[in-house]
């Protein structure tokens, strides 16, 4: 090469780099300026903000309601017993579904479920003596405005025994007098384990002898 031309070279060269510095000095600032965007790739387009208005429509509303009988993906309630607790004829199912088997590990879940929404009211052990049950009875013996006791049932009872594991499921799901829905609270599955630890608190409070396995029965005496 031509000495006269190196200079004019290496001149080119640097010029060359300029962009890919401006590139990576304007990465690391901010900036008030809407973005050049080269290859949007969709990443620009019409679109309506939340709660925003839209003329398009009657009721000026941008935003829509689901087509009457519409059903998110993997939201088919189909089967009533696991999603409702209710057989076909409309009565509660006795135990639970087949579909949700007794484990140790739902058991477990089922505790730590009733531990956090159950027991404030109904008490670790289900016999109605939580602290919001025993706090509210405080109260109502005092002149507090408003102050009302709140009594659950205790678990242990002939009638709860004898309740459909369904009933419970239900009243979980949808409430019950001064018990709030927690539908949006526990999920489907998580009702069913609860179900299944109140059966257990019940039967832990109820046990027979004839319950302990025959080579167990003397370690009891």
């Amino acid at each position: 090469m031509p000495r006269w031309l190196i200079f004019p070279a290496v001149l080119l060269a640097l010029l060359g780099l300029v962009p890919f510095v401006l590139i990576a000095k304007s990465r690391g600032q901010k900036s008030t300026s809407t973005r050049l965007s080269i290859i949007q790739d969709m990443g620009h387009q019409p679109r309506f903000g939340p709660q925003s208005a839209a003329p398009l429509f009657a009721d000026g509303r941008a935003m829509r309601l689901p087509v009457d009988g519409t059903v998110a993906r993997g939201e088919l309630r189909d089967d009533p017993r696991y999603n409702r607790g209710l057989e076909e004829d409309g009565k509660f199912v006795k135990r639970t579904p087949l579909s949700v088997p007794v484990t140790k590990e739902r058991l477990l879940r089922g505790q730590e479920r009733f531990d956090i929404y159950c027991a404030v009211c109904h008490g670790l052990a289900g016999y109605s003596d939580g602290i919001i049950t025993v706090r509210s009875a405080q109260l109502a013996d005092q002149p507090v405005p408003q102050a009302v006791a709140l009594q659950p049932k205790s678990y242990h009872t002939d009638d709860m025994r004898a309740k459909e594991s369904g009933s419970f499921f239900n009243t979980i799901t949808n409430g019950q007098n001064a018990m709030p829905a927690h539908a949006a609270q526990i999920s489907i599955e998580d009702r069913w384990c609860i179900v299944m630890y109140i059966r257990a608190l019940q039967r832990s409070q109820w046990a027979k002898i004839e319950d302990v396995p025959a080579e167990k029965r003397e370690e009891l005496r």
